[in-house]
């Protein structure tokens, strides 16, 4: 442990291991949970909106991980991720990482409306309706699941081409600022977009 934590440390403090957890040489960084245990040095605590991981906390360029995935909501400011990007790490952001949860609902939702309609017209009781949801759970969670890995794909494919689209998202970006379909101050991007536009965060 005090190799691979890279610490002469025999003892440590729960806040202070969590902290050098975050910060381990690892493949792959998962939270599931709540807390924003990431922020870019260029922020401060206050800024991450999450007094009860401040102890804990790390910065994008501190990460050592090869990935990081949001299984839980904020597990990094938006900056945090940037900066992580930025120094040659693999993120996306928490609404693409924990997607599947509400394509599911959405699957839920749309099939529930149809099916209700059906209800009405007499066709189908509610006991028939249960069944058929329960029947159509493992097909309803491949397609989630394919939708994300689609998602996946489109925003690795997106990452390879931004260097030479560089230009063209310039003027996208521009463009919907104008049209006041994008905040850049809402979704941190600055004014020259030269030196996040091609990392998957921002994309994302």
């Amino acid at each position: 442990m005090k190799a691979w934590l890279e610490t002469d440390k025999d003892q440590m403090a729960p806040n202070e291991l969590i902290h050098e957890i975050l910060k381990a040489k690892i493949d792959l960084l998962y939270n599931g949970g709540i807390g924003t245990y990431i922020k870019a040095s260029t922020q401060s605590h206050a800024d991450a909106r999450d007094r009860a991981c401040d102890p804990v906390r790390v910065n994008g360029n501190q990460l050592q991980a090869k990935v990081v995935a949001e299984g839980g909501n904020l597990t990094c400011t938006q900056l945090g991720r940037v900066e992580f990007a930025l120094a040659g790490g693999r993120i996306a952001t928490d609404a693409i990482d924990n997607s599947a949860g509400v394509d599911c609902s959405d699957h839920e939702v749309n099939i529930k409306i149809l099916l209700g309609a059906v209800m009405q017209a007499g066709d189908m009781t509610l006991k028939q309706r249960n069944e058929l949801l329960a029947e159509m759970t493992e097909e309803v969670g491949h397609l989630v699941l394919r939708n994300n890995i689609l998602q996946t794909q489109v925003l690795a494919i997106k990452r390879l081409e931004a260097a030479s689209m560089l230009s063209t998202h310039a003027r996208m970006i521009a463009h919907m600022e104008k049209t006041g379909e994008l905040n850049r101050e809402i979704e941190y991007l600055p004014s020259e977009t030269r030196s996040t536009s091609a990392v998957s965060p921002a994309r994302a």
